[in-house]
């Protein structure tokens, strides 16, 4: 059985209610590009191939890599840049934990100090 994620999210975000999946989708698909706020939303991405980002991309995303590429693409032609990479579960934290107005997705074995939880996905 594949292990639960949790979508995290700089603290700065502040604390709010558990969001969707349809709202977690809609940020990683550069359709929500704000916090409640009014502050700029960086959507964080495992590498192409990670465990993780597989179960993301099916769960959250319904789509497969391959489309979501052909989707980003066309949203970079718009002005519009993809999710930011990073290449393990400590540089996602890391990275989200200093980044305002990032969120991004973990392993929930991982312990996730300094952020806030905005949700699981089973």
């Amino acid at each position: 059985m594949a292990e639960e994620l949790l979508i995290i999210a700089n603290p700065s975000v502040g604390p709010i209610a558990p969001m969707t999946l349809r709202q977690i989708s809609a940020i990683y698909l550069l359709r929500m590009i704000s916090w409640p706020d009014g502050s700029h939303v960086i959507p964080v991405n495992r590498e192409l191939g990670s465990r993780a980002r597989e179960r993301f991309t099916t769960l959250v995303l319904r789509e497969d890599n391959a489309a979501l590429v052909d989707y980003w693409n066309k949203m970079h032609f718009q002005g519009k840049s993809p999710p930011v990479i990073q290449e393990s579960e400590q540089a996602m934290l890391a990275f989200v934990r200093s980044v305002p107005g990032a969120v991004g997705y973990v392993s929930a074995s991982t312990p996730v100090d300094g952020v806030e939880v905005l949700d699981h996905v089973p």
